[in-house]
């Protein structure tokens, strides 16, 4: 059965959707899902509510007024090194601010790799990126979305799978279930805040080990370092990193920038002197927190 949460309010004889919680897949179809006894977790850890040991991926869809929105979506990728997500911080903090500007965010609770629920770990976060753009294709018109205006948008090693989505959008890592999976998975632009991109040199260790395991194939280490799989067709990009990242090197950031810059990809960049890793909003930080205002104004040359 579809597991739908819905709060509505009536104001006015009016009804409105304050979000939506929606499986990505069909019941008991969920691909490279193994049976265990592995239980989802959700709790609050140092003020952020996490959750772990994904078992039934879903998008939390949040929507602005009618009266505000412009047409774009962004999917949100929260961070946390493949092993938990911060699911407010990095998500639903981020889709109230998106909904501020008019944009829809839609907040993607995706599987972290698992070697007891899961096989071919490596591939189930993307399996299930793939699966929400998708989905959130084939449902923008009920959401008043521009089919050809969503993005993505991650950050940390949530950084990692959205630019592995915008590298990998036409790569077939599962069998194709139904009518969504008609639609294309490629973002018409893609977010990357102080992202892991490479698994290679300076990449962040713990990310690493969780997605592609103790000793992983050179093939799967360059499968997984996105700066090697940049196209011409890998959609314009917005990164933003603090230089003293001790989390992930800014290098990273450096490395997808050039690698974009070399293949013609449309790319801003913005370093910030000091802030560290994992700063979200920043809204405590007046300098790092006008990274909002960069990414808005960078999105309305999109147009």
């Amino acid at each position: 059965m579809k597991k739908i949460t819905l709060l509505l309010i009536f104001i006015g004889g009016t009804t409105f959707a304050q979000d939506t919680i929606m499986p990505l897949w069909p019941k008991n179809k969920i691909p490279n899902h193994k049976k265990s006894t592995e239980k989802e977790e959700y709790k609050e850890s140092g003020g952020i509510y996490r959750y772990a040991k994904v078992q039934e991926p879903t998008i939390e869809v949040y929507l602005p007024s009618g009266a505000n929105a412009n047409g774009k979506a962004m999917l949100i990728f929260p961070g946390g090194g493949y092993g938990i997500l911060a699911y407010d911080w990095e998500g639903t903090d981020i889709a109230k601010f998106l909904n501020s500007k008019g944009i829809a965010g839609i907040v993607v609770k995706y599987r972290l790799p698992s070697d007891v629920s899961q096989t071919e770990k490596y591939n189930v976060p993307l399996i299930d990126a793939q699966r929400a753009m998708r989905l959130v294709r084939s449902k923008s018109k009920d959401w008043s979305v521009d089919a050809s205006k969503i993005g993505i948008i991650g950050f940390s090693a949530g950084g990692h799978l959205a630019s592995t989505l915008g590298t990998h959008f036409d790569d077939r890592v599962y069998e194709p279930l139904d009518r969504v999976d008609t639609e294309s998975a490629r973002p018409d632009f893609m977010v990357l805040g102080y992202p892991v991109i490479t698994m290679d040199i300076a990449t962040h260790g713990g990310s690493k080990f969780n997605l592609l395991g103790e000793n992983p194939s050179k093939e799967l280490i360059d499968y997984f370092s996105n700066e090697k799989q940049v196209t011409a067709n890998t959609p314009p990009t917005f990164l933003f990193h603090a230089t003293d990242d001790g989390g992930v090197p800014v290098e990273n950031s450096l490395l997808f920038y050039k690698a974009l810059r070399e293949k013609g990809v449309s790319v801003s960049m913005h370093l910030f002197p000091t802030g560290g890793h994992g700063f979200s909003l920043a809204l405590k930080n007046p300098h790092l927190r006008t990274w909002t205002d960069l990414l808005y104004g960078w999105m309305e040359t999109l147009e």
